[in-house]
Parts: C-alpha cells; structure tokens; sequence
C-alpha cells in the first residue's frame, strides 16, 4: 500500500541543500584537489608578491624622502648644479640620481620639480620641461607648478599662446592653491600677447571678481586698460 509522501519542512529543505551542496563541493575538491591547491598556491604566491611591492615601495618612498631632506638644503643655498649633481663621496645625492632610482616614488616626483627647477635657474630650458613634463606626482601643488614651469618655458620662446594655456591648467588644477590668481593673470598677459583680447578680458576680470585680496587683483586694471 502507498503512503502518502511526507511535506518537508522549510528548515528540513534547507538542510538537505546545505548537505548536498556539501557533497557537491567535496566531491569538486576530490576531483580537482590538485588544481584547487595549485591555485590555492599562486593566489598566496601573488598576495605575497603585492605585500613585498608595497612595502618596497613605502621603503623606496621613505630612502628618497631622506635624500630629498638633505639634498634641500644646497637647493635653497640658490647652489643649483651642486643641487642637480650632489656631493660627490657623501651621502648627499642630487636631484638627478634621486629621480633616476626612485622617480616613481611620491618623494621622487618631488625631486622632479626641483630637478626642473634647478635646470630653469641655470637656463637649461629643454632639461627643464623634461623633468616638468614627466611630473604625475599625487601632489596637486607640484601638478600646478609643473605646468607653471612648462608655461614659463613656453613664454621665455615667446609661445605666448602654448604659454597661456599652460598657466590657465595650473590655475585649474586645484581651488585651493593660493597661486591661482598669480597663474590666472600670467595666462591673461599671454593671451593678450598673443592677440586673444576675448580671452585675456574674462580672465582678468575672473581676478577682479574673486581674488580681490591677492597681489595679481593689484595688478589687473593696468592690462585691462590696455585692452580697453
């Protein structure tokens, strides 16, 4: 004789899949164990390799931080190629060497806008935007006075157009910076010289509207009465 089929429980269907999924997973495992523990090994192997990067590179950061802070001090001296250079038979490295070991390190891209600094005092112009050019530091400070430079390099070619556009980035790159309205006026002056009144207008009179307590606001009415 037949019986009627007992109804499961909720809790009693969600047992018998927790169990057959078990099954399912261990039965997978038995068949695949090699491959499992394989990957199993190259995951640890990657997760290792990521944890010695990134403390080689907090390791690199820190060295060139260290070098950085001493070789400042000739920096500031206005002692440029020594700066470039460094002290040969000391541990005082210069600005070069900190780039070429650790450039891409946070402290590296600060060596580079000092690397390109100190090329721009000696009048090394095409060194300089090399080193300008290929800032891409977290810093938006050193992003602004990267392009500032590029912009005074263009400028002392008399590229007044390239040198203006260079200037109005730095001024963007961040509201922050309190040499945005010094780099707004120097893209106006260039504009202007390069014929683009419209433009240098706006940007003067952007001065004048919110940066009325800087030194460029002291500034501005002379060349806008120029275009006026």
């Amino acid at each position: 004789m037949l019986t009627k089929k007992k109804k499961l429980s909720r809790k009693e269907i969600k047992e018998d899949k927790l169990v057959s999924t078990y099954y399912k997973a261990y039965g997978f495992f038995e068949e695949n164990r090699s491959r499992v523990l394989m990957g199993g090994g190259i995951l640890i192997a990657i997760i290792a390799l990521v944890y010695f990067y990134i403390n080689n590179r907090l390791e690199d950061n820190r060295i060139a931080g260290t070098q950085l802070a001493r070789i400042m001090q000739i920096y500031d001296q206005g002692s440029y190629l020594e700066a470039i250079e460094g002290r040969s038979g000391t541990n005082v490295a210069g600005l070069k060497k900190i780039v070429e070991d650790y450039g891409s390190t946070e402290n590296g891209e600060f060596a580079k806008i000092y690397l390109a600094n100190s090329y721009c005092f000696l009048g090394r112009s095409e060194e300089a935007l090399q080193y300008y050019e290929d800032y891409s530091g977290g810093n938006k400070v050193f992003e602004a006075t990267a392009l500032a430079g590029q912009a005074g390099i263009y400028e002392s070619k008399n590229d007044y157009e390239k040198a203006a556009n260079f200037y109005l980035k730095a001024s963007r790159v961040s509201s922050d910076n309190v040499l945005n309205p010094e780099y707004m006026l120097k893209a106006g002056i260039n504009f202007m010289y390069a014929g683009n009144n419209e433009e240098a207008k706006d940007l003067f009179e952007e001065i004048k509207q919110d940066y009325n307590t800087s030194t460029a606001f002291r500034e501005v009415d002379k060349y806008l009465a120029q275009i006026e």
